[in-house]
């Protein structure tokens, strides 16, 4: 009787080690997709920085020549108000 006791509980051990051996697998698996996907955002991310620095040049740039036209306006007003 103690040989089959030892051997169910090696095979429940067997099964549990199995068992664990699939859950780590799918596990890294998982990890890798999620490394993927956050390399993706990551990279998502970096795009949109650069695209809101253009934009805030670009902004700027349209700002100062904004001014530059209203100063050169108020110039010419001033210009034929003396």
């Amino acid at each position: 009787m103690d040989n089959d006791n030892v051997m169910v509980q090696f095979d429940q051990l067997e099964q549990k080690v199995g068992n664990l051996i699939t859950k780590c697998n799918a596990l890294e698996n998982l990890n890798k997709e999620l490394s993927a996907k956050i390399n993706s955002l990551e990279d998502e991310l970096k795009k949109k920085v650069e695209i809101e620095k253009k934009y805030s040049e670009q902004k700027a740039l349209i700002r100062s020549k904004v001014d530059n036209i209203l100063a050169k306006l108020n110039n010419l007003t001033d210009n034929r108000s003396a």
